[in-house]
């Protein structure tokens, strides 16, 4: 059996709700909007009725701060729900279904949430279209069903083969940009173009998973397409700006360098001049570094150790085979 309940901030412990209201009215200039209410929906399955009540003022609220209920009341409102993709991480239900194993010190149940939109006011249909549209991004999220569910069990077909994409050697420029948008790629055409080529000098057409593979490691959260695209000329309108700009040219001078002009260059071109003037002498350089490990003596019981100094690691986590659909996830 699948359990579900709605959990509210009270009133005036509403921020969410509030901010989103002044934001669909500022941003989409819906002067008809009243009010947005925010709910949180939790459905939980492999978990017995006395325990489902006793997380209702544990895990899934705080009596002091929110509101639960069973049905909420949606009169006069206009209510569609949110929910992440099948195969995207969820942290709130994921965080819930800790919490309730911790407590029943049992299995650990099956919990997936949603949010409950209920926007009221006088709207038109294309304005209530807009809303969704500001609210539900597709490359993490769909429209959920508000009727109740039986089981919380995905189904899925595990594929006997991989496909082959058969006609890819053969697609013309409007082709590959079919496929483009067929398939929702991040690459932009040229890449798809240089992927046509190579795999002509295959002799072979890829399947669709070797495609996919390219696409994810090839994406500019990957990649770094932005900060590593060519900058061919630049003006600013700020005085300062520009002798910030003029400064980077001089210090590229200074140290020789010949790459193109980047993003990713003026981001790092003070750590390579600092390193090759001498006053960077400790940095590490090896296949692991991010431009920011410097070796030190570490005075320890056992005597000095060398050690590694990162005074700025950043991690990039998603999007990969656990979280295929979401963004980046930093660690500074």
């Amino acid at each position: 059996m699948v359990y579900r309940i709605y959990v509210e901030k009270k009133p005036g412990q509403r921020i969410e709700a509030d901010a989103l209201t002044g934001d669909l009215k500022t941003f989409l200039r819906l002067d008809g909007l009243k009010q947005v209410r925010v709910l949180n929906r939790y459905d939980v399955q492999h978990i017995d009725k006395a325990l489902f009540d006793a997380c209702k003022t544990t895990v899934f609220s705080e009596p002091q701060l929110d509101d639960v209920y069973e049905t909420p009341d949606m009169d006069g409102a206009y209510a569609f729900a949110v929910e992440y993709l099948p195969g995207q991480f969820d942290q709130r239900a994921d965080s819930a279904s800790q919490c309730i194993q911790i407590l029943s010190q049992s299995e650990r149940p099956t919990v997936r949430t949603a949010k409950l939109y209920l926007i009221y006011g006088t709207l038109s249909q294309q304005e209530l279209a807009a809303v969704k549209k500001y609210l539900i991004n597709p490359v993490e999220s769909r429209e959920a069903s508000l009727e109740p569910v039986s089981t919380l069990e995905i189904p899925y077909q595990v594929p006997t083969q991989v496909d082959v994409l058969d006609q890819f050697l053969d697609l013309d420029e409007h082709g590959l940009e079919e496929m483009l948008a067929h398939y929702g790629l991040a690459m932009d055409l040229d890449d798809l173009k240089f992927c046509q080529a190579y795999f002509k000098q295959e002799n072979r057409c890829p399947t669709i998973t070797e495609i996919r593979m390219i696409d994810t490691y090839w994406s500019d959260h990957c990649r770094h397409t932005t900060f590593l695209t060519t900058i061919d000329s630049v003006h600013f309108e700020d005085a300062l700006l520009q002798n910030a700009y003029e400064e980077y040219q001089k210090t590229r001078q200074a140290i020789g360098r010949t790459k193109p002009v980047t993003l990713m260059d003026i981001g790092t071109i003070a750590a390579k001049y600092l390193r090759q003037t001498g006053q960077l002498d400790k940095l590490d350089e090896s296949e692991e570094i991010n431009a920011c490990t410097v070796r030190i003596t570490v005075q320890t019981e056992n005597g000095p150790e060398p050690w590694l100094l990162l005074f700025k690691n950043e991690t990039h986590n998603h999007p990969t085979e656990i979280e295929p659909f979401g963004g980046a996830a930093t660690c500074i």
